[in-house]
């Protein structure tokens, strides 16, 4: 076996050099201007409002796009990155408007719908109880955790799952 020489370089965290540049004395802590960290908060509370619109558009995309797998077979796989890039779009948004539960659910069909995943027939109706229980979310207005309705809706998701994956 040839002998294999290893190097090992240690980068400096320049990232951490240019935040303290920022603050007048390099030792000083950075702030940020009340008003405008108020100006934000109310812009995000002013989205969080309209949230539950804008993302029912996306769901309708994800019906859509499964309505196709469902009707043309033969081209799920280009269905499938559809609904992986739409649910990726997703991921983070639910819980920045105070509906982790969409996040939740976005994230499952996100890891479902990866290029591992086999567009089997039972796959789809996997996808279909992912889309099902982000209009639950959406419809009923379930914001933070969702409580024992979240929790019902979870476990429903993942009897679905084993369900289908048997």
């Amino acid at each position: 076996m040839a002998k294999v020489s290893v190097r090992y370089y240690r980068h400096k965290n320049k990232l951490k050099e240019k935040t303290l540049g920022l603050a007048p004395n390099n030792d000083e802590e950075i702030s940020f201007d009340e008003d405008l960290m108020a100006q934000a908060m109310a812009v995000l509370d002013d989205m969080a409002e309209d949230y539950p619109d804008w993302v029912s558009g996306l769901i309708q995309q994800l019906a859509d796009v499964h309505r196709r797998c469902v009707d043309t077979p033969e081209q799920r796989f280009q269905h499938f990155e559809q609904l992986h890039s739409i649910a990726h779009d997703m991921r983070g948004q639910g819980g920045t408007f105070g509906y982790p539960l969409m996040s939740n659910f976005a994230d499952g069909l996100y890891d479902f719908t990866g290029v591992s995943t086999t567009t089997s027939d039972k796959n789809v109706e996997i996808i279909k109880a992912h889309i099902d229980a982000m209009r639950v979310v959406i419809k009923d207005r379930i914001s933070g955790d969702g409580g024992d309705i979240g929790n019902q809706l979870k476990k429903g998701l993942e009897a679905a799952i084993k369900k289908y994956q048997n």
